[in-house]
């Protein structure tokens, strides 16, 4: 028993595994910023949310990679298409982002939480596929649309409130 331990643990932190847990802790990293935005604006899906749905994606395109190393001698029987892994991945997320979506009073709440955890998988499965760069580009850059771009709605929103709010006092 001890022996067949030793075994199924004597490559737990080879190379390629500390290599997966580093991919795993970034996708954590910038899925979190995403979330981060949210957490600071009280959205339902904040930081470990997204951070949950970040790594979970990176973690379905580790397994995904390694799925044929591990079954190496019945190459004949296993055809991994990673397409399907992604599209796999992309539906799930989808499903959860959409739960987080909601008509409250003739106004849709949540799409931009649902929106930013579709994301954040996104950014995971870029991560955990290895593509450091795209990944972290794809984090700031969402970081640029939620940070500025609010403002940016902030603002417009006050400058139609207060025309609206001078043209009833005419």
């Amino acid at each position: 028993m001890t022996q067949f331990l030793a075994e199924e643990f004597k490559n737990a932190f080879s190379a390629d595994h500390i290599i997966m847990f580093v991919r795993l802790i970034g996708a954590a990293i910038f899925g979190g910023l995403i979330g981060f935005e949210r957490e600071i604006h009280r959205h339902p899906a904040g930081l470990r949310t997204h951070i949950l749905v970040s790594m979970a994606a990176a973690l379905f395109v580790l397994v995904a990679i390694e799925v044929p190393e591990i079954m190496r001698s019945d190459r004949d029987v296993l055809r991994v298409d990673p397409t399907r892994v992604v599209q796999s991945i992309t539906e799930g997320v989808a499903f959860l982002a959409a739960g987080i979506v909601f008509l409250q009073k003739g106004t849709v709440k949540g799409l931009t939480t649902g929106a930013g955890l579709w994301f954040s998988g996104a950014i995971g499965l870029t991560i955990g596929l290895g593509l450091w760069s795209l990944g972290i580009f794809a984090s700031m850059l969402g970081l640029v649309v939620l940070f500025v771009l609010r403002r940016l709605e902030i603002n417009t929103n006050l400058s139609k409130r207060k025309s609206l709010s001078d043209e009833a006092q005419e």
